[in-house]
């Protein structure tokens, strides 16, 4: 070999290791990144089920979804759950190559190269394809990085991607991307993004909500449709063009679909201050962050309501819920607080009652500032007490509630305290009798400004109300049936200390004379309910309520018979659920089942049950208290409201008119409502407007006319179910009167 043959080969040997080099290193480059030596690399069974916070939903028992409980507001949904336009779209705008390349697009890299990075060209688009932006939102960047870290970084997302492409087929690629990315507004993922914007599911998505969303990922604060509306709608117009430019629509649809205006009537963030059912989220909130403390994943760790993408079954239909808020705001807010206020107007502290004393009330307004956030951030500064009344005297600048809508203002924290203290409040539950479903929940006016719940976390006076468990007592021991004459004559109890009490009526109406007890329910005699009370015991009525599912604590005075102790509207409408199960009590339940991401089965809820009462005792019961609606306190119903059918009921006002409730029974359903202020010195001056039948009577009654209208609720107009065995007392009191002799009158007398 001669000494040319020698050059030569030197050359090419030298040419070779110049060209195989970078390629050995790149290869040598991709190897030790693939191994983590160039930090963190997701393993296979990362890539296999890749970990992120999944929000768990919560389902009504009519398939709506009421919200979520979240880290990031994020769901998950299927392939098969997106509109054509949302992946026509995405594909057009974001990587129109998707289907034909293995993660990483060379084509698009030499682009960013030669027309980004050497040509400058910054609008010539990025390189990264669908697959390396969702590794990117699977194992996201660390803040603050160097250029040399995000080239490490870059080269990282490649390998990634790569993988997921093996590991995933192209559609489950591109659910798995819309699945992960952030809408802006609280909404990531396309399933929280088409209900926040739209009010609508993926699937159904038009090709000009489609070209919004996807146009939005570029930068979704600077395209938000509601802040930004002009430049949502040009960047919107970009991904319509690339959609013509690539065949999904025609020039022609491309013509028309850019006429239509971006509408946002229907746009709602979704969070726990929003949507239906807030009060009933939040206790249900609380009542899971207990449960998932005493339950444990198959890792060994404890459930997490905000990561684990539970979804959750619960008991609530969405259209009676949206009837009973729909109610509360139309009685409340178009009748009642307009006359609330015109009641107190002119008068001097104003809405207390003017039986307290202006040390009462200053001592009521001092408890509601001790209880704000803004005191109890201002304490923890170790501000001294005059400087925070001196703060709570400064006007600002605020967003306070009305019914008519929000208000933009200027007060002074305690003005605003003043405001709000003019709010009357009430709570709703509806019970399905036999199920002890929950089916609606409303705890207040607005969970934005009012977060106290008055279902379960308010205990209140009952009133009347309480006077039906009494009833049952009499009804239960087989001395009394409805038509039983007792005397309408005041009645004393000795007290412990020596003194007599002697209850009072209300009215003066068939005083002295012997009444039946259907009419004494009816008209709430409160000598009639001493007399019981006097024949029995405090004891033995509290037992009884205790086995109708009444866990407060009672104190066993007389006055109880008066409907004295402090009840929630929970307890009070699972009670009176009580008569239409023919006396089975059932403990009202707000959740059916859990499942994990995946719809295994997790749990599942029975109700606790208890007999509390015969069948028989429960129907007597229930036509004691149809005489309420047909010819008592509640008879409003009929006249007011032409309702026809069998309703049982009972309305209760306690003293000074402070709480107002109605307790009416359907065969299918048992609903309560409350209404009060926030303090039990807010009240109405007369018991014209006070009492139960004008503040509470009317929400239940617009509540169940929504319902009765909605064929598809299939809520029955029908009787109630007689007991098995026919009872032997005879519940038409005009009947009994009809037959019955002088002497047959005295037998039936009770002295």
């Amino acid at each position: 070999m001669n000494a040319n043959e020698l050059k030569k080969r030197k050359y090419a040997r030298l040419f070779w290791l110049v060209i195989a080099s970078p390629l050995v290193l790149i290869v040598l480059l991709f190897f030790t990144i693939s191994v983590g030596l160039w930090g963190f690399m997701p393993s296979f069974e990362e890539l296999e089920n890749p970990r992120s916070n999944l929000a768990s939903e919560i389902y009504s028992a009519d398939g709506e979804l009421l919200g979520t409980f979240y880290i990031h507001n994020r769901t998950n949904i299927q392939y098969d759950e997106l509109s054509p336009h949302m992946i026509n779209a995405l594909l057009s705008a974001e990587d129109i190559r998707f289907r034909y390349h293995s993660g990483v697009d060379i084509r698009s890299v030499f682009r960013v190269l030669i027309r980004n990075i050497i040509g400058g060209q910054r609008s010539a688009g990025g390189g990264s394809t669908l697959s390396q932006q969702l590794a990117k939102n699977l194992f996201p960047r660390q803040d603050n990085i160097s250029f040399a870290q995000i080239v490490i970084i870059k080269f990282k997302e490649w390998v990634t991607a790569a993988r997921l492409e093996r590991r995933y087929t192209k559609d489950e690629i591109i659910a798995m991307y819309l699945n992960t990315v952030d809408f802006g507004s609280h909404a990531f993922g396309i399933k929280l993004a088409a209900k926040t914007y739209f009010n609508t599911t993926p699937d159904d998505l038009k090709v000009e909500e489609a070209a919004l969303l996807v146009g939005m990922l570029k930068a979704p604060s600077w395209f938000h449709p509601v802040r930004n509306p002009n430049r949502a709608l040009s960047r919107r117009q970009v991904v319509l063009n690339q959609m013509a430019r690539y065949q999904f629509i025609t020039v022609e649809e491309l013509d028309s679909i850019r006429q239509i205006p971006i509408n946002m009537d229907n746009f709602q963030v979704q969070d726990q201050h929003t949507g239906i059912a807030t009060y009933f989220r939040e206790h249900l909130r609380n009542e899971l962050r207990q449960w998932s403390r005493e339950n444990i994943k198959p890792d060994g760790t404890y459930y997490d309501i905000y990561r684990d993408g539970l979804k959750i079954y619960t008991t609530i239909d969405s259209r009676m819920q949206r009837y009973a808020e729909e109610a509360v705001r139309e009685h409340l807010g178009g009748y009642l607080q307009p006359t609330f206020y015109a009641h107190w107007r002119g008068y001097t502290n104003a809405p207390y009652d003017t039986g307290l004393t202006p040390q009462q009330i200053e001592d009521n307004i001092l408890r509601t500032i001790r209880r704000t956030d803004r005191y109890r951030s201002m304490r923890q500064q170790g501000l001294t007490e005059d400087s925070i009344m001196t703060n709570f005297n400064e006007p600002v600048p605020m967003r306070v509630f009305s019914w008519e809508g929000d208000i933009d203002t200027i007060l002074s924290p305690l003005d605003s305290i003043w405001y709000y203290k003019h709010f009357l409040h009430s709570g709703l539950m509806a019970v399905e009798p036999q199920t002890g479903h929950v089916k609606a929940y409303v705890g207040g006016n607005d969970f934005r400004y009012f977060k106290f719940d008055h279902v379960t976390g308010s205990r209140r006076q009952v009133g009347s109300v309480f006077k039906p468990f009494l009833y049952t007592l009499a009804m239960q021991e087989g001395e009394f049936g409805p038509c039983t004459k007792v005397p309408n004559t005041p009645v004393s109890f000795e007290l412990w200390d020596g003194t007599l009490w002697t209850p009072q009526n209300v009215s003066d109406t068939r005083i002295g004379e012997m009444v039946t007890l259907q009419w004494a329910l009816a008209n709430s005699i409160n000598y009639v309910s001493a007399f019981l009370m006097k024949r029995y015991s405090p004891e033995a009525l509290i037992r009884l309520v205790r086995r109708m599912g009444v866990t407060t604590h009672i104190d066993p005075y007389p006055a109880i018979a008066l409907g004295t102790p402090d009840l929630s509207v929970y307890e009070i409408v699972g009670a009176n659920a009580t008569y239409a199960n023919k006396g089975v009590y059932i403990e009202p339940t707000f959740v059916t089942r859990i499942e994990d991401q995946s719809g295994n089965l997790i749990d599942a809820f029975m109700p606790h049950r208890e007999e509390a009462m015969s069948e028989e005792t429960a129907w007597l019961m229930l036509e004691l208290m149809k005489g309420v609606v047909s010819e008592g306190t509640g008879i409003r119903l009929r006249f007011a409201y032409e309702f026809t059918h069998p309703i049982a009921g009972k309305t209760g006002t306690t003293q000074n008119n402070t709480d107002g409730w109605f307790m009416g029974i359907t065969p299918d359903l048992a609903t309560g409502v409350w209404v009060g202020g926030e303090d039990r010195g807010i009240r109405f001056r007369s018991i014209t407007l006070g009492q139960g039948a004008n503040t509470a009577l009317p929400i239940w009654a617009k509540f169940m006319q929504k319902i009765y209208e909605d064929d598809s609720l299939d809520i029955s107009k029908g009787d109630f179910e007689p007991p098995l065995h026919p009872p032997s007392i005879e519940t038409d009191c005009s009947k009994v009167q009809q037959r019955e002799t002088p002497r047959d009158y005295f037998r039936r007398e009770v002295f």
